[in-house]
């Protein structure tokens, strides 16, 4: 099915991990037309993201930026908007969470960390970018939140939280910025095959005991959790306004 992407200019932040949501999604958007502006803070790993996303035919500009700065959130639009004239499509996707812990075992630091990048990184891209939106009277602006920010998530609240407070921002935004053509809304992924996954430090069992709770019996992947950003980037989703799918396998 043709999602009408073809020519459209779309800036995928945390799209450098080599097994990632965002790597996912930067590809699945190239491969239905878009070029790509892939953003992250490991430069190297933008740079495959990049080019991958030309072996599709499709332009790409790897910036290297950290979305927890207003300063280089700044000038990553105003780079991408010089070379390709605008953003069409913003996804917030920068996050991360810290190793699975107790509440009140979890620094403050780790809370710090996690709100900078999962609540502050979205909000500097989403204003940077939604000026040259509301002046073109068009846009899709795709929140990646998490099915912990709507069931809640034991030992990594802080993360949960996070997401819950991006599900909220999602809702809000897209009620105040529809009437300028401009549609919002978000993607809330479950258990994810991720290079986290992959890579991460859990408990004996504890990942496996989580997988067993998932009615599919399998983690989302980046190409199931690009598929619905593709969607809701389409004008096939136009009258879709603030609202949060979960990708997660029937585990929500």
């Amino acid at each position: 099915m043709d999602l009408g992407l073809k020519g459209k200019v779309a800036l995928v932040t945390g799209a450098g991990s080599p097994v990632g949501f965002g790597k996912g999604i930067a590809l699945t958007l190239a491969g239905a037309g878009c070029d790509i502006v892939v953003n992250d803070i490991d430069y190297e790993g933008i740079k495959k993201t990049a080019a991958e996303v030309e072996a599709l035919g499709r332009k790409a500009l790897a910036i290297k930026a950290d979305v927890t700065q207003v300063a280089e959130v700044k000038e990553m639009v105003k780079t991408a908007i010089e070379k390709f004239g605008k953003i069409d499509i913003l996804v917030n996707n920068a996050g991360r969470t810290t190793t699975p812990t107790p509440f009140v075992e979890t620094p403050e630091e780790n809370w710090e960390k996690v709100i900078n990048l999962n609540i502050y990184g979205v909000f500097h891209c989403t204003k940077a970018v939604l000026p040259q939106m509301i002046a073109r009277k068009s846009g899709k602006i795709i929140n990646i939140s998490s099915g912990a920010g709507i069931s809640g998530m034991p030992r990594c609240v802080h993360y949960g939280a996070s997401k819950a407070a991006i599900t909220a921002f999602t809702k809000g935004l897209a009620k105040e910025v529809i009437s300028s053509g401009i549609n919002v809304n978000g993607v809330a992924p479950g258990i994810g095959d991720t290079n986290f996954l992959r890579t991460g430090n859990f408990p004996p069992g504890e990942l496996e005991r989580a997988l067993a709770t998932v009615p599919s019996r399998r983690a989302t992947t980046p190409q199931d959790v690009g598929n619905m950003v593709a969607y809701l980037a389409s004008n096939l989703a136009s009258n879709i306004v603030g609202q949060v799918f979960l990708v997660d396998g029937g585990h929500g």
